[in-house]
């Protein structure tokens, strides 16, 4: 059952049509992601989603009916970047939000869902880049809602910090609530979302699942091996190749075959490394650009 239907979305802005005709629905407890390069239109269709700015045409449909009063009580937003009160702490923030809706989660329920105990007490705005993001978390999900935005949430955030936000993100999803992620970074997408859609110049270039949309685009495998073990042998090489700084990708329809030549060439082995395709490789194929391009 889809609880967003997005119906032929247009959004024109005096030099550019942001948004181009788009369509897709979101199944309910699902994790929609949302990817494109800069510039695609995919920030522009989550604001129009969110009730932010409107289309110039099209339409959003919540539950089956066009987004309104009940949209705005059961949504959770979380942007990329939130200004935060000076002098004001968690705790003391977290009440604030609470009180501006009318049945919130108990304070308690989303201290421990968030992780914010060993920091209620601190200023919101002397938290760490980590501790700020679980705060906006807890913020969006005030409200208990239905249906939740996260705008690019773990930008910035080193590796562990990531790693415990998608831990929650995972809880999140665990209770039954749709989750529509943003994020400049495949592993993510590729570990937390049930479905994609990638976007660019305004429109649907791709949508699935994330091992349909590979299986559907890649038939082969990419072997990697240090470009000082092979590049006496680069003329012998019969496959497709790129050299990529100290190393040699080499594109492989028949993998025992590529195995069979490198061996016969007695290139050194142990440098070698098999990789299936992934987001990144995808994105690259249908856009010609690294995501962040």
């Amino acid at each position: 059952m889809a609880i967003i239907e997005v119906q032929n979305l247009i959004k024109k802005f005096p030099k550019t049509t942001a948004v181009n005709d788009v369509s897709f629905s979101i199944a309910s407890g699902s994790c929609f992601g949302l990817l494109g390069p800069n510039g695609a239109g995919k920030s522009t269709t989550i604001e129009i989603m969110e009730g932010i700015i409107k289309p110039t045409s099209g339409s959003v449909l919540y539950k089956g009916e066009p987004t309104g009063k009940k949209f705005r009580q059961e949504a959770g937003v979380q942007f990329q970047s939130t200004a935060l009160m000076d002098f004001i702490t968690t705790r003391e923030i977290l009440v604030l939000f609470s009180r501006l809706y009318p049945k919130p989660l108990p304070i308690e329920e989303l201290v421990q869902l968030c992780q914010l105990g060993e920091f209620l007490d601190q200023y919101a705005t002397k938290l760490s880049g980590g501790q700020k993001q679980r705060l906006l978390l807890a913020l969006a999900l005030v409200n208990d809602p239905e249906i939740l935005f996260l705008d690019e949430p773990t930008t910035g955030l080193d590796p562990q910090s990531r790693r415990n936000f998608w831990a929650l993100i995972e809880s999140i999803k665990a209770q039954g609530k749709t989750v529509i992620l943003t994020t400049h970074y495949m592993d993510e997408a590729e570990l937390l979302c049930d479905y994609l859609m990638i976007m660019d110049h305004g429109k649907i270039i791709a949508e699935g699942k994330p091992r349909d949309l590979l299986e559907q685009h890649f038939s082969d495998r990419c072997l990697r091996i240090n470009k000082s073990a092979i590049e006496a042998h680069l003329s012998k090489i019969q496959e497709p190749y790129e050299i990529n700084g100290d190393t040699v990708e080499i594109t492989s329809q028949n993998l025992s075959a590529s195995l069979t030549a490198l061996m016969a060439m007695e290139v050194e082995i142990e440098s070698l490394q098999v990789s299936p395709r992934n987001l990144e490789d995808l994105f690259i194929k249908l856009t010609g650009r690294k995501l962040r391009a």
